[in-house]
């Protein structure tokens, strides 16, 4: 493990450097690790493992879209690919990837076969955290662990495919068999993490769900929201509201702040646009703190997991959902964007 300073703060984490492929394959040699739901972190999680030549297999329901999606992306019926309750009955590690309302109706099944010495491996904290609502208490005599990506699972198998990496968290919640430290370090190597930093499951829950209602996706889409229609309410076209709401942050500016930090992206920025941005970010900062504290208060009380498994159960909740993205979908905002895509020079040449 290495000891780096991050802003001040020394943490412990695991590299490449310190905890190599070699030595991830090395312990996990004798595991059969079956990657049960083949959702949003299945495919990207299986593959990358595979690729990495651990022993992985994959459950799911059959038939489903799942199923085959999984076959499509190269997992053989009866040899790497089975019905949930076969894996989970072949695997030590079980790699419990289903959506969190997917595990909690899951969780009868799977509890079945978490016999003495397996592991239990979560990519969210959720089902743990707030057991009181969703039912999932692992038996005494298993490990229980996480390693969460940060990022999407399509983001995690691009990443690896391009030779690269995805930074992680993980987590020990439970260490029965005094092997839970080497076995998440060498599955969160396996499945493709950049790097690796300490937490537990709780924080991971906390932290997620706020980053997700927050800056990650919530807070992002409104704040693009406000200013696109501002825009339009001044007279701007959709063209340029668009391009000066979205486009310029996607395809230039969070590009800097990811290869140097914000810093350095204002560093390249205009003098008017650094001495704007450097007064205003201050407003911002200062309207927006009230609503986080809100945001955070409500998922450390459990009220937004509750929501989530509440709204997630109803019976009609796909359709809601889909009238819910399609509204987003269909807005003037978002098509204008499909047609600003769609002239991005790399496009030139190609049928549109």
């Amino acid at each position: 493990m290495a000891q780096l300073n991050f802003g001040g703060v020394t943490e412990e984490v695991a590299t490449r450097e310190e905890f190599p492929l070699e030595k991830a394959l090395e312990i996990l040699k004798d595991e059969t690790i079956a990657i049960i739901g083949y959702g949003v972190q299945g495919p990207g999680q299986s593959l990358n493992l595979k690729d990495n030549g651990f022993n992985v297999i994959v459950g799911q329901r059959q038939p489903s879209k799942s199923w085959d999606r999984a076959v499509a992306d190269g997992w053989v019926p009866g040899v790497d690919l089975f019905p949930i309750e076969e894996a989970c009955e072949k695997a030590t590690i079980i790699q419990f990837l289903l959506s969190d309302a997917g595990q909690i109706s899951a969780w009868p099944t799977i509890k079945k076969y978490l016999t003495e010495g397996k592991a239990l491996y979560f990519s969210h904290g959720f089902g743990i955290t707030f057991n009181d609502q969703t039912g999932i208490i692992p038996p005494d005599n298993v490990d229980v662990i996480l390693v969460a990506p940060k990022g999407s699972g399509t983001s995690l198998r691009r990443k690896f495919l391009a030779g690269q990496g995805l930074n992680s968290s993980y987590a020990i919640y439970q260490d029965y068999t005094g092997k839970a430290k080497d076995r998440v370090l060498a599955l969160g190597i396996g499945v493709g993490s950049g790097y690796l930093f300490e937490t537990d499951f709780k924080k991971e829950v906390y932290s997620d769900l706020t980053g997700e209602r927050g800056t990650l996706m919530g807070a992002l889409a409104g704040i693009l929201e406000a200013q696109y229609a501002l825009l339009r309410r001044k007279g701007h076209s959709p063209s340029e509201a668009f391009n000066e709401t979205v486009e310029e942050l996607t395809e230039s500016l969070i590009l800097l702040v990811g290869e140097n930090g914000m810093d350095w992206m204002y560093a390249n920025c205009s003098t008017t646009a650094q001495r704007g941005a450097l007064d205003w970010r201050h407003k911002f900062r200062e309207a927006v703190e009230p609503v986080f504290e809100e945001l955070y208060e409500k998922v450390a009380s459990g009220e937004e997991a509750k929501r989530s498994i509440d709204t997630n159960s109803q019976p009609d909740y796909r359709e809601k959902l889909e009238q819910e993205l399609g509204e987003i979908h269909n807005s003037e905002m978002w098509q204008a964007g499909a047609q600003v895509r769609k002239l991005r020079p790399q496009h030139e040449g190609q049928k549109v």
